[in-house]
């Protein structure tokens, strides 16, 4: 299965519990984005690809779900007022933020 496809199926079957509980918080969503980003780093997956992996999952929540704290809402408009190649570059700063916290 395609990266884009397991980020897809993974996102859509989170209950919405679960989706609230990650998405509350903000620090709590970067713990859950580094638990991911661990675990893609662990199968040998390279920045590049960790980086698309991010930008799969902001483009997901930026149709689906709402900001539910200031920084996603500032993640949100940054997101949604960038170029394509802009957002590229924010899911790679997002992936650095994440890697450094």
């Amino acid at each position: 299965m395609e990266m884009q496809n397991k980020v897809q199926k993974e996102l859509t079957e989170m209950d919405s519990e679960q989706k609230d509980s990650i998405l509350e918080n903000f620090d709590r969503f970067k713990q859950y984005l580094l638990e991911k980003i661990e675990l893609g780093e662990n199968m040998g997956l390279s920045d590049d690809k960790l980086a698309k992996a991010t930008e799969l999952v902001a483009n997901y929540l930026a149709k689906h779900e709402e900001p539910r704290n200031r920084e996603e809402h500032l993640l949100m408009e940054l997101w949604k007022s960038g170029s394509k190649e802009e957002q590229k570059s924010l899911s790679h700063m997002l992936l650095e933020m994440i890697k450094k916290s």
